[in-house]
């Protein structure tokens, strides 16, 4: 192929042939400098080498935006790649790839720690738990939320607004700007005035750090001692058991006359379930009537936090208080209730839930937190938190010395003894033997006269 030696007005007057889709001129200066020239009239300097008896052809760019002696030096340069063995095609392809890559990178140190607390809420609620293989509570997730809101709101229950969740500080901070010293100022600021809030947000925060190690996006971005640095541990306060979380024998009278006064049946039944069965609060919150057996020697089975699930007794008295639920449950309303749901496109059913609440986006009861604290202000008792109605069952089935094998089964606690472990197979109705006795025990103590017989009708 010929070649010229380029020059400006050689370069500008090149074009393409009439009937051609493109035309080459060559330089004679640099070894595969060539110009291009289309049938659209576009104009572009390239390089042509050989590599392995191949042709290697790369655009260089424009004359516009190349001149002759810059088109020159890359020529020269993409040469020197191909007597050396390499395609300045995969160079190329390498840049580009590594330029994205260095862009990617800087995007994701600009990741927000609201933005990775955002997709981490998605995965909890999309995906069951590693370690229980079961998908999360609603209450889980909820009081992930409220330690991460902005406040401001109108309050649910009471007057006022709801106060900002100390999570919500952290919300603009780049993760790469979460260090060690940043979470300790953090802590600084809201230990003072709400220690058990901050205790349970650093808990959150630091199962949310483990779980960004294991994101692609997210890994390495936190730094690696933002929670476990003694800045910050030195700054958590203890997180035992209260003293005294726990109802006492003497205790029991108060406590179940504050209750059963309580105007809200479905509060006041959940409260003594609590106490009665010793479940965990989630558990006997997400209780659906599909799940309970009332016929005489009924049973309920409950979502377990070791198992999938488990069934226990239902006790007379407890019947007895569920029997009455459902038959609120199941009475619907008057007509003008009726015809103004139906005119609002949400006609009247049935609750699934054994204890449900029209305040709650779930369907069932969520916060009973705050019908336990009024029931104990009117009884004049120390406060007790609904953990504590568990721990209460447990410790309160010492007084008839009911096997503790038994009460663990109750409770869905895991076997801690070798015999129990795999030795152990109690049937329902031996449970229902102890946990009967227990309940009755806890309505002698508690001064409330009631005979099985009572609860001997069958819910219909």
């Amino acid at each position: 192929m010929a070649k010229v030696n380029f020059t400006v007005g050689r370069v500008n007057g090149h074009s393409c042939p009439a009937g051609k889709s493109q035309a080459f001129l060559w330089d004679s200066n640099a070894s595969g400098l060539g110009l291009r020239a289309t049938a659209t009239g576009t104009l572009s300097y390239i390089f042509q080498g050989k590599l392995n008896g191949a042709t290697v052809r790369v655009t260089i760019g424009s004359p516009k935006d190349w001149d002759i002696d810059g088109a020159r030096d890359e020529a020269r340069r993409l040469q020197r790649l191909v007597d050396a063995g390499k395609d300045p095609r995969e160079e190329a392809a390498e840049q580009r790839a590594a330029l994205v890559a260095r862009k990617a990178e800087a995007e994701r140190k600009d990741i927000t720690f609201a933005d990775a607390w955002t997709a981490y809420l998605t995965d909890l609620e999309t995906k069951p738990s590693p370690k229980t293989k079961r998908p999360r509570s609603a209450q889980y997730i909820e009081d992930h939320r409220k330690l991460a809101a902005p406040g401001g709101t109108k309050k649910r229950r009471g007057k006022g607004l709801t106060s900002q969740g100390p999570l919500h500080a952290l919300m603009p901070l780049k993760l790469s700007d979460m260090t060690a010293d940043v979470i300790a100022r953090w802590m600084e600021n809201e230990v003072a005035e709400r220690p058990t809030s901050v205790a349970y947000a650093y808990r959150m925060l630091k199962a949310f750090a483990g779980w960004c190690e294991g994101q692609t996006r997210f890994e390495a971005l936190l730094p690696s001692d933002c929670y476990s640095s003694p800045k910050v541990t030195a700054l958590l306060r203890g997180t035992k058991t209260p003293e005294g979380d726990c109802l006492e024998r003497e205790q029991l009278p108060a406590w179940f006359k504050a209750v059963r006064a309580l105007p809200n049946a479905v509060a006041s039944t959940y409260l003594q379930g609590l106490l009665i069965a010793g479940p965990r609060r989630e558990e006997l919150a997400e209780l659906r009537w599909e799940n309970v057996e009332l016929g005489w020697g009924g049973s309920i089975t409950l979502r377990d936090k070791i198992e999938t699930s488990r069934t226990i007794p239902l006790t007379p008295y407890f019947r007895s208080l569920l029997v009455e639920l459902k038959r609120i449950n199941d009475t619907p309303p008057d007509f003008r209730q009726r015809e103004a749901l139906e005119a609002a496109g949400t006609p009247w059913q049935p609750s699934p839930w054994v204890f449900p609440s029209s305040a709650s986006k779930s369907g069932h009861i969520e916060e009973p937190r705050y019908a336990h604290g009024v029931a104990i202000a009117e009884a004049g008792l120390p406060h007790v938190t609904l953990q504590g109605l568990r721990r209460s069952f447990g410790t309160l089935a010492e007084w008839l010395e009911i096997p503790t094998g038994v009460v663990a089964q109750i409770q869905g606690h895991k076997p801690s003894a070798l015999a129990e472990k795999h030795y152990r197979r109690r049937s329902i109705d031996l449970l229902r033997q102890w946990h009967t006795r227990i309940e009755a025990w806890m309505l002698k103590e508690a001064g409330i006269d009631f005979s099985p017989e009572q609860a001997s009708e069958t819910a219909r």
